[in-house]
């Protein structure tokens, strides 16, 4: 009751519909990620109360995965990644004239997916809390490198590109004053980065300038919607059938949300898998099945809710877009804790209220606003990159008032652009960057109480075991990758 209070104020209801309609445009539009819209808003948060920019940027992000299901099923074009996998039940039927059946499904099996990824994280506060008992540094340390190397070693691409771009980020995260010591770290004598470079001014070059190149030179041609708004309301045989699927999806996803380096796109793909397994018609799946649309919508809509449980428990972002919330976590002075229902409640509830009101919110906007993506998802993407642009100059040039840190946003766009093209991932950059100086605050705090021995690593069982965890891993991202190249 009191998160709701907190959630239903005036300030944190206006900004939490704005979030969720920001972000559902966001998903819609083809070429423009939550991840670039994110990195946009955080100098606008500065202003804004913790709770506050919390509920909007959160707003920004599930609301995309809403958002993305509309552009896959009217255009086949995937709007998020987690997405994609709705293209291949949603298209279809859209084609066979049930597009207004396909887009109300799809919403509701978002919020079904969302509910349920809602109670699981109600459901693991308390263990947390009493998890918080348990760490100290070491045990910090250990579970936030697994957090890195989870990000590097799971998912698409090489290990080595995983790794490379991982350590990048922490390379960057050392530019600056050395806050124990004051020493000045790769600065190359210039006075701009003796504070570091930004998280806005990174972000914003990574994933802003380098994805409108990346769709610029990908000409993407100009969209037309070929089958409008047609058909009726789902009938209630379609609801019983998607109401397996949507359970079943959202509790998948709700698991692989709250595993770092998985995430909503995994989640969809694994509910889509399951779900064919499990009929009896497996071959429909492809042609218009409510189960393929279903289970993924509810999958990557739970997850999106999950993800934040690493994120809020033990700084361990699960995505790149909540390695930028995490980001913004620090910038307001929020430190993340198991405790931080406890030490912060207002913040903590008033989150997770907010996410029912945004969800139910997004319920509302979705269903009768059908036609109006339509005719928003006409719009020739080429016309959008000029005022994306804009926005990105304008945003990094407001996180410090420095023209430099546009040209660095610029350079390393050009960079990132490179990257991409060559197939490695950016994600580990970003989380490299953010969790980077909490291993090493983490590590020199172990070494202190130690005295300089190495051992306190390795005298606790969680830390023991993050570490085995880490070995394990890399040992299997390592037997994959030689796996591939022997194949190959």
């Amino acid at each position: 009751m009191a998160g709701l209070d907190v959630a239903l104020s005036p300030d944190n209801l206006g900004f939490c519909l704005a979030g969720v309609a920001l972000g559902t445009l966001v998903g819609v539009l083809p070429g423009v990620s939550s991840l670039a819209a994110v990195a946009m808003l955080l100098p606008f948060t500065h202003a804004l109360s913790p709770i506050t920019a919390l509920v909007l940027l959160a707003g920004v992000y599930y609301g995309s995965e809403y958002g993305g299901s509309i552009a896959s099923i009217l255009l086949n074009v995937p709007g998020t990644p987690a997405s994609a996998v709705s293209c291949l039940d949603g298209h279809p039927m859209a084609r066979a004239g049930r597009a207004r059946e396909a887009l109300i499904l799809s919403a509701g099996a978002s919020f079904c997916g969302a509910v349920v990824g809602i109670g699981m994280m109600l459901a693991m506060a308390a263990p947390l809390a009493g998890l918080a008992f348990m760490l100290g540094p070491a045990e910090y340390f250990a579970i936030m490198l697994f957090g890195l190397v989870c990000t590097a070693a799971v998912g698409r691409g090489h290990l080595a590109a995983g790794l490379a771009a991982m350590l990048a980020g922490v390379g960057l995260a050392m530019v600056g004053t050395d806050a124990q010591t004051g020493v000045a770290r790769f600065t190359f004598g210039l006075a701009e980065l003796r504070d570091g470079v930004p998280l806005v001014v990174l972000a914003m070059g990574l994933f802003g300038v380098s994805e409108v190149m990346l769709s610029m030179f990908a000409a993407i041609p100009a969209v037309r919607c070929p089958v409008g708004s047609s058909g009726g309301w789902p009938r209630f045989s379609a609801w019983r059938g998607a109401a397996g699927p949507m359970l079943r999806g959202g509790a998948l996803g709700g698991l692989f949300g709250a595993l770092p380096g998985t995430g909503p796109t995994l989640a969809s793909i694994a509910a889509y898998a399951l779900e064919r397994r499990l009929s009896d018609r497996p071959e429909r799946f492809g042609q218009g099945a409510i189960a393929g649309l279903a289970a993924p919508e509810a999958a990557n809509n739970a997850a999106a809710q999950t993800a934040f449980v690493p994120t809020l428990a033990l700084g361990i972002p699960g995505s790149a877009t909540m390695a930028l919330i995490l980001g913004a976590m620090s910038v307001h002075g929020v430190v993340p804790s198991p405790l931080l229902a406890v030490e912060s409640p207002e913040l903590f509830w008033g989150l997770m209220a907010s996410f029912v009101i945004g969800n139910v919110l997004l319920l509302v906007l979705n269903v009768p606003l059908v036609g109006l993506w339509v005719r928003i998802l006409r719009v020739p993407p080429e016309r959008l990159y000029p005022f994306v642009l804009v926005l990105i100059g304008v945003s990094t040039f407001g996180a410090r008032g420095s023209a430099f840190d546009v040209w660095i946003a610029l350079g390393i766009g050009l960079l990132a652009y490179g990257l991409r093209r060559s197939g490695v991932q950016l994600a580990p950059v970003l989380i490299g960057f953010v969790l980077g100086p909490l291993v090493e605050e983490n590590f020199r705090r172990a070494l202190a109480i130690s005295q300089g021995d190495f051992a306190i690593f390795v005298s606790s069982p969680i830390a023991l075991a993050a570490l085995g965890a880490v070995v394990v891993l890399l040992a299997l991202a390592g037997y994959r990758s030689f796996r591939n190249a022997w194949l190959a």
